[in-house]
């Protein structure tokens, strides 16, 4: 019997739709978010194909592990949470291709950028995920007829700060004083450095951007809206989007600025000295910005410890402007001319990083930090001038721990002037200095890591009494999953809140409010991320 060609049609028609439901049915999601990367957002001239690491690839673990900051986390990670996929994208397309599938195939994803979250949040994950790496994405194009500069977000602070001073030795750009720091993240947070008193944080100097959305699709500042782009400064870009790039304007500097480090120890009146800086510091002209560095030297023996207080500084100006500034409004440091050295800014940048005098600014290109550690680190905010009692229990705290080091960074001058509802980042008027906690050590394994993290959590907790509260206040970038967290998988509005409050104030909810339109389903998630409101989310 002959079956006509009018049915045959439909009948073919469902066998072959029934067979591919069925093959993508018995694929696993690995499989599905792989084939679908192909066949979206293609560009014929960068295969996405050369993105693509998996397990199975010779490369997997190299590419994942150089990018991959601290020890602690890595260790933990290379053991139960490593990704199933890396897509290390050469073209945007990429980047919009593995947010497409990944959240057309419920695959979690971890967007990387410098690999600088000190709780390694850009890649680890509990859950199922994909890692979105923007680190090849590191163009930048300088316009010096209008002090502008797009820069990608994989590109770091070394990379740029040495394309700017290609270009000009009387431009600059605040941000931080690490030079493999990825601008993705890092303008995110905040970005701050030591020119914070004088032009703000990174994000002050933004004024443009391109994000992808979950479904791949790629805005600026103008079709984003104000809202969005107000949240992506300083509220965690990960929670809106993938940051693809960032519009900045330069700041002009002098030719030559001065940087200079001063040492004392406690037998050589250190205490006195902090106290008076903790006075001072925050009103200072504010072409002066100078962090202390104590750091715990130990002796033969514990009654032989000490403490040694660094006093680091940048002055945007020469020496002679410098000595005459400090000696009226800080003449206790006991600043002189061979504490002094003049440089240009580029130079400066090199100073800050550690690297010795006379370094070639060539190593601003490298890319990857040259010594990886174990390491914990929380934050703070101060408020009110801490008493020389609180200085002292700080001290004796610190001569009981090994390989601690603090900074305290002085707030006031511009940082003083900007609202804190102006961005996302809330720490503004009112805070006196910033300060960061660190315990870093060797040796790998969890007895070490209970013990060296068991240290720092002792000094934050005799630190309460001396810094903001109701909430205690963090800084975002140098995460801290101590303050709250949820699972990898599941954003607790309320738990959100308990972190939200202290990283970024009342500007949380309004966080929240924005991530309920610009992502209302929650795919780009973390263990810190913001939650859509919920209210919002419901319709």
């Amino acid at each position: 019997m002959r079956v006509s060609g009018s049915i045959l049609l439909p009948i073919l028609s469902i066998l072959f739709f029934s067979i591919s439901l069925i093959t993508s049915k018995s694929n696993s999601p690995l499989d599905n978010f792989l084939q679908c990367l192909p066949t979206h957002f293609r560009n014929p001239s960068k295969p996405i194909a050369d993105a693509i690491y998996t397990p199975t690839n010779p490369s997997f673990q190299s590419v994942y592990e150089i990018h991959a900051y601290n020890l602690r986390v890595l260790t933990q990670a290379n053991a139960t949470l490593k990704p199933m996929a890396i897509i290390a994208a050469l073209h945007e397309s990429h980047a919009q291709a593995t947010i497409f599938c990944a959240k057309r195939f419920g695959l979690q994803i971890r967007l990387r950028s410098g690999g600088h979250d000190y709780e390694g949040l850009s890649f680890v994950s509990s859950v199922p995920f994909v890692i979105l790496d923007l680190s090849n994405l590191r163009s930048i194009k300088i316009d010096m007829a209008s002090e502008t500069a797009w820069v990608q977000a994989g590109a770091t602070t070394g990379e740029l700060y040495y394309r700017i001073a290609e270009k000009s030795k009387v431009h600059a750009f605040p941000a931080g004083v690490c030079t493999t720091l990825g601008i993705g993240g890092h303008f995110t947070g905040g970005g701050y450095g030591p020119m914070i008193r004088k032009f703000g944080l990174s994000i002050d100097n933004v004024i443009d951007a391109q994000l992808i959305d979950a479904n791949g699709r790629i805005f600026n500042r103008k079709s984003m809206g104000e809202d969005v782009f107000w949240a992506i400064r300083g509220g965690g870009g990960t929670s809106f989007g993938a940051i693809l790039s960032w519009k900045i304007k330069l700041v002009r500097v002098p030719a030559k600025v001065t940087v200079f480090e001063v040492k004392k120890t406690l037998e050589q009146g250190a205490t006195n000295l902090v106290y008076k800086w903790l006075q001072v510091a925050h009103k200072l002209d504010r072409d002066i910005f100078i962090r202390i560095t104590p750091v715990a030297i130990m002796g033969n023996g514990k009654a032989n410890n000490t403490v040694q207080v660094s006093f680091i500084g940048h002055f945007l100006g020469q020496t002679d402007g410098l000595l005459k500034l400090v000696h009226v409004s800080f003449p206790e440091l006991g600043l002189q001319r061979n504490d002094c050295l003049e440089m240009s800014w580029i130079e400066s940048t090199l100073y800050w990083a550690g690297f010795p005098n006379g370094t070639s600014t060539d190593i601003l290109l490298n890319r990857v930090p040259q010594s990886k550690v174990f390491f914990k680190t929380k934050s703070d905010y101060i408020k009110h001038i801490i008493p020389k009692s609180g200085l002292k229990t700080l001290w004796k705290i610190m001569m009981k721990i090994e390989s601690i080091w603090i900074q305290m960074n002085p707030y006031g001058g511009r940082m003083a002037e900007i609202s804190e509802s102006e961005t996302a980042f809330a720490h503004r008027a009112g805070n006196l200095y910033k300060v960061q906690y660190t315990v870093h050590w060797s040796e790998e394994s969890s007895e070490a890591t209970k013990k060296y993290v068991g240290w720092i959590r002792k000094l934050y907790t005799k630190m309460a009494p001396y810094v903001s509260s109701r909430p205690r206040e963090a800084f975002i970038n140098y995460r801290d999953l101590d303050i709250g967290s949820n699972g990898s998988n599941n954003t607790d509005f309320a738990i959100a809140k308990v972190y939200g409050a202290k990283y970024f104030k009342s500007n949380f909810l309004r966080l929240s409010r924005v991530k309920a339109i610009v992502d209302p389903d929650n795919f780009f998630k973390n263990e810190q991320s913001i939650p859509p409101f919920p209210s919002f989310k419901s319709k």
